[in-house]
């Protein structure tokens, strides 16, 4: 879906293709998580099971120009902007026909068709290149946006802050995107901004000339909505935005399991948020609509279930990058 003049959504087919979407990153990180102990994927993966509405909800508002920077938990947003699967399993194998030649592992998920600008796992650091990339539209004259992800955590970064205040003041067609899943690895939100006067985030998006709004990052439609909003402005030259999309990550900061036993999380916290799945949210309202139908949903199961097997079994078969080119792209 490419038609940023919709910032509502009621047709059944674009909700059902958001459901879709969900679904297929929410299994390909399952299957990630499930292989991650067979030692073939020998890079750290942060993934973003629970999320999911957050990257689907602003991406399908995209166009394959516009130019995404995502982070160390940079799965979900790679595939919703229609990054290739087969590059991104590859990459994760050290394959040199991952997406990064093999070289980046799961925190650098590159795909220049599908606007994947960069993936940078330095926390922060991705947000001034979005803010490049936003530079570079403006000064081409081209109608493009460029949208930053980034967690609760990089809110603390200077470089944010100066980004963040370079769009401002040069008005510039950029979207920052900040996914609270209200902890920074093990440390919560409260411990680590300010409350005092308010929200802190909207006192941010306020001091740099920022649009802001304040969304149920589980709400897939919800999301949409606000990033229809924002892309729309920032075609028009209106200025950037701060979407502040509200969400939980299911499993631990870094690797594929569950880490609720190590009681950094207040007992009941992690089954409230899974009980607010994304996903499920979605299907239980196109279920109650009539928009989705056990039919159709195993289909989605079943080509989405394929299309992982045949990723993985090429990744498998992939070969490493040759020794010799051990210090091509490397640069001092």
């Amino acid at each position: 879906m490419n038609d940023t003049t919709l910032t509502s959504v009621t047709d059944p087919a674009t909700r059902l293709q958001l459901f879709r979407s969900m679904l297929r990153i929410r299994r390909i990180e399952e299957a990630v998580a499930r292989r991650y102990g067979e030692q073939r994927m020998r890079c750290p993966v942060h993934l973003s099971i629970g999320q999911e509405a957050a990257a689907v909800g602003a991406c399908a508002v995209l166009r394959p120009t516009d130019q995404i920077v995502s982070t160390h938990r940079c799965h979900g947003h790679y595939l919703a902007k229609g990054g290739d699967l087969h590059a991104m399993i590859a990459e994760l194998y050290g394959k040199v026909t991952g997406c990064c030649g093999g070289r980046g592992g799961s925190m650098h998920l590159f795909d220049p068709d599908a606007g994947v600008l960069a993936s940078v796992p330095i926390v922060g650091s991705n947000v001034p290149l979005g803010v490049g990339a936003a530079l570079a539209a403006k000064q081409r004259k081209r109608p493009d946006v460029a949208v930053a992800f980034f967690g609760d955590g990089a809110f603390e970064e200077g470089a944010v802050h100066e980004a963040a205040n370079f769009a401002g003041v040069h008005r510039l067609p950029m979207i920052f995107v900040l996914e609270n899943n209200l902890y920074s690895v093990y440390t919560p939100l409260d411990q680590r901004q300010p409350t005092r006067d308010g929200e802190p985030m909207a006192g941010f998006a306020k001091v740099h000339g920022l649009f802001f709004e304040h969304i149920d990052g589980n709400d897939v439609v919800a999301v949409h909505e606000a990033m229809g909003r924002a892309v729309v402005r920032a075609r028009r030259s209106d200025g950037p935005s701060l979407l502040v999309v509200d969400t939980y990550r299911f499993l631990e900061h870094c690797g594929a399991s569950d880490d609720d036993h190590l009681g950094y999380r207040p007992v009941g916290e992690l089954a409230a948020w899974r009980d607010r799945c994304p996903i499920e949210r979605m299907r239980a309202e196109l279920r109650e609509a009539d928009e989705l139908d056990g039919a159709t949903e195993r289909a989605f199961e079943s080509a989405i279930a394929a299309e992982i097997d045949d990723a993985f079994t090429a990744a498998d078969a992939a070969p490493y990058p040759a020794a010799h080119t051990a210090m091509e792209a490397v640069h001092a």
